[in-house]
Parts: structure tokens; C-alpha cells; sequence
């Protein structure tokens, strides 16, 4: 009798973790894997126009996303993911603002939202020279080694992660003094496939800031203006704190286990709302902490800074359609706030285009698009970044110039600074090699490899 009562007592006390432990994922592992999964397929069946078994394959097909089952409805445009029928998640595809995915708000009222964009220009790009357009020229600088360039592109391309799986680089594409010099894609990927930028949207949010105090709209230096910061600790948090990872907010980035990034990308209707309620750890200024949600509420900022008429139209007018960069594209969150973190879609041009922006110091064609000293400052490490590493939403190779070992990458130049998105999605920007480089995939890549090599095809 003893032993069978024991035997029930560790039969039950299993069961009950059991029960726990599903619980816990049911609330938070599996919502993430829902969203993201839905969120993912959606924006590449109905941007990429990708083939959503080759996407679930691929791109949804590693642990724990493998236990996801996610169902493309193209009656209304739709994807919709769970695990084993549990936290079903249903992203929706608007035409011209991409796709979102439904929470807090209900699908009708995301769906009622007014997004007024501005048309493209009706241009034939392929007659007008790069990088206005995308006409190449047919030479490239005699200095230029074109033999090891071709190896340092295929390396990329064929590349292969520690345990053998493939890394997917899908774009590639090397500018030296402004010209195209090399450029491939991946089968089923070309010139004009939109790709996602992941945090390299950081880097075009910071240049939308720069925009708006280059019009005396803001100013680096003053208290963020979020009104529910009035009257507490938070106030102290200025722009430049939001720009620089600074803020003390207390918020945690990690995409390997439920944490505050997760959360907000694939639980939350209003991304930069739920970043501003969270409590802060340190005091503003003090500690760096990269966080996507910094990134969001300067997105929301300038949404209150533009107004509701203009804010959709806002990015095309003012950046990318003054670049020449026609196919970008940054979807909203469920309350209509660009998600200024993460989710920008656009050409491996398009992004390179946004890389020469910077290399010329925000000059486009004759005009000054950012604040005359915009750059400069936007490569500049915070006191509190001890590796000197991260400017105003771009990363930094560590600045020290006498010593490449306390390098991020050693055997890569001093100056070098990059917009960066999670799996390897990176706009290199190395103005003493008078370079800009664009790699795009799914998979992190060896940077410092490729960047040698691709430096190393250039004569001195």
C-alpha cells in the first residue's frame, strides 16, 4: 500500500510540473513562436512573393519555430500560426503598409486605419545611371583586383555555419567610390526582391531624427518628449539617451527565451507604449543596454512630432524617395506606429543607396537630406558604451584606432560603422576603403572574413 501511494505521489507531482511547464509555454514560448511565424510568412508571400513552403522550410523551420503550423489565407490576405492548436496569432496584409499582426486592437479596426502614402515617381530607372537610377556602368576601377573579389562574393554566398548548415546569403553587393563593383543574388532572388532589414530599421529611424532636428522639430539633447515621463524619474531620459541605448529602461533583448523583445514584437498592439511603462534599472545615461524598444518610442515620437495627416507619408517624402531608394517599405504595428525596430523591407540597392547616404555624409545629389554634422555624431560611442561600439542606432568597430585586437573586427578598418539586423542582415559602410557593403540572408555570416577579403581585392 505504501509503495503504490508513493508511486501515485510521483505520478501526480510529475503531472503537475507537466501541467505547469505547459502552461508557462503556452502563455510565452508558443505566442512568440505563433507570431513570428505568421508575421514572417505573411510579409514574404505577399512582399517577396515567395513560395510559403520554401519559406516555412527555410526561414521558420529551426527549433522551436519547427513546432509551429502556419496557414497562408489569400481570400483576406492573411496568415495565421499556432502551436498544436494552441496561442493561434493571425498577421493581416494591408497593400502599401505590408503586414501586421493583430493584438489589443481587433482586426477591424486595424484594418479601418488610414495609412495616405504617396505614389511612387513613374520613372524608368533603367536608363538612368546608379545610383539614381540602376543603370551600370560596364567597367569597374583598374585598381580593383576582379579575381579575388568574385572569390570573396561566392565565399559568402556558399558560406556554411559551424554545423554545416547553410547561411542563406541571399544578396550581395560591394560599392567602391559609389560605384557598384559587385553584386549576387540566390536563386529565386534578384535586383528587385524586397528583403527584411531587421535592426538595420534602427539605422533608418535614427536618420528620420536627424531629419526632423535639421527642421528644429527636435533636439538631441532634451528630455524625450513621451507625456507619460512627465513628473517621474523617467524625465531625465533624453533623445540622445534613445539614440545611444542609454535610457535605463529596464528591458531585456534576447530572442532565445521569452523576454521584453519578444513580448513586445509578438504580444503587443502598441509597441512603444508598452517599452515607456516598463521601470527603470539605471539611471539615464549611465549604462548601455541595446534595445529594440528604445527604437519604437523614437518611432512614436516622431509620429507626435509629424501629426496623424502626414506621419504615414513622412519616411518616403523625406528619405527614401529622396534617395532614389523607391522600394522601401516599413510596416506598422497594430496601433499604426512604424515599427521603427525591425520591420523594414527594401532592395539590397535600396539599402546600399541608404548606405551611401552615410558615406557622403548625408548628401544626396547636391542636398543636404541630414544636419550638416549628422554623421559624424551618429558614430560617436557614449560615455557609458564601454567597448565603443554603438553610436545613434548604427554599430561601431570599436574606434580604436591603435589597437585592432579591441576591434569588433580586427581586420577591419578603425572607421568602419554598420547598420546591423539580427541573422546578418548588414549595411557596412568603411569610408577610408571608400567602400559600402551589403549583405543580406538569413544566417549570421564571418564578417570579419568576408570584409578582409573583400578589402584585400582592393589595390592601394
Amino acid at each position: 500500500m505504501r509503495t503504490r501511494k508513493i508511486i501515485k505521489r510521483i505520478f501526480f507531482s510529475i503531472l503537475l510540473i507537466f501541467i505547469v511547464v505547459f502552461t508557462w509555454l503556452s502563455f510565452t514560448v508558443f505566442p512568440a513562436v505563433s507570431g513570428y511565424g505568421s508575421k514572417n510568412l505573411c510579409s514574404a508571400v505577399y512582399l517577396q512573393d515567395r513560395n510559403p513552403a520554401d519559406v516555412i522550410r527555410e526561414d521558420l523551420g529551426a527549433f522551436p519555430l519547427s513546432f509551429g503550423t502556419f496557414t497562408v489565407n489569400e481570400k483576406d490576405s492573411s496568415v495565421t500560426g499556432s502551436v498544436w492548436g494552441l496561442a493561434k496569432r493571425k498577421t493581416i496584409y494591408r497593400n502599401g503598409v505590408g503586414c501586421t499582426l493583430i493584438n489589443d486592437l481587433t482586426e477591424d479596426e486595424i484594418r479601418k486605419q488610414q495609412f495616405v502614402l504617396p505614389a511612387k515617381p513613374s520613372i524608368n530607372s533603367d536608363s538612368i545611371a546608379w545610383p539614381y537610377g540602376d543603370k551600370l556602368s560596364d567597367s569597374i576601377p583598374v585598381n580593383i583586383n576582379k579575381e579575388k573579389l568574385q572569390v570573396a562574393v561566392n565565399n559568402v554566398m556558399n558560406e556554411t555555419t559551424a554545423d554545416g548548415q547553410t547561411v542563406y546569403s541571399r544578396a550581395v553587393l560591394v560599392i567602391y567610390d559609389g560605384n557598384i563593383i559587385a553584386e549576387k543574388y540566390a536563386t529565386g532572388f534578384d535586383k528587385n526582391t524586397v528583403m527584411l532589414g531587421w535592426s538595420m530599421s534602427k539605422s533608418l529611424t535614427s536618420s528620420m531624427i536627424g531629419i526632423l532636428v535639421k527642421e528644429n522639430k527636435l533636439s538631441v539633447d532634451s528630455p524625450a518628449p513621451v507625456a507619460s515621463w512627465l513628473n517621474t524619474k523617467k524625465q531625465k531620459i533624453t533623445l540622445k539617451h534613445l539614440l545611444q541605448q542609454t535610457t535605463g529602461l529596464d528591458f531585456t533583448e534576447i530572442y532565445t527565451r521569452p523576454s521584453n523583445v519578444t513580448k513586445m514584437l509578438f504580444s503587443k498592439g502598441d509597441m512603444a507604449a508598452y517599452t515607456e511603462s516598463l521601470s527603470l534599472k539605471y539611471e539615464p545615461g549611465t549604462v548601455f543596454n541595446y534595445s529594440s524598444g528604445n527604437s519604437n518610442i523614437l518611432s512614436r515620437i516622431i509620429r507626435q512630432v509629424i501629426g496623424e495627416k502626414d506621419y504615414a507619408a513622412f519616411p518616403y517624402n523625406e528619405l527614401f524617395y529622396k534617395i532614389n531608394a523607391y522600394s522601401f517599405l516599413i510596416e506598422p504595428d497594430a496601433s499604426g506606429t512604424y515599427i521603427g525596430s525591425s520591420y523594414s523591407y527594401a532592395t539590397a540597392r535600396d539599402f546600399a543607396r541608404f548606405g551611401l547616404l552615410y558615406y557622403n555624409n548625408g548628401i544626396w545629389n547636391g542636398e543636404q537630406i541630414l544636419p550638416v554634422n549628422w554623421v559624424k555624431k551618429s558614430i560617436q560611442p557614449s560615455d557609458a558604451d564601454k567597448l565603443n561600439r554603438y553610436g545613434y542606432q548604427f554599430w561601431l568597430n570599436g574606434y580604436d584606432q591603435k589597437d585592432p585586437t579591441k576591434r569588433w573586427f580586427p581586420d577591419v578598418p578603425a572607421d568602419m560603422f554598420f547598420a546591423d539586423g539580427y541573422g546578418g542582415q548588414d549595411v557596412y559602410i568603411i569610408p577610408s576603403e571608400k567602400l559600402v557593403v551589403v549583405r543580406l540572408g538569413l544566417h549570421v555570416i564571418n564578417e570579419n572574413k568576408f570584409l578582409k577579403e573583400v578589402i584585400g581585392a582592393i589595390k592601394h
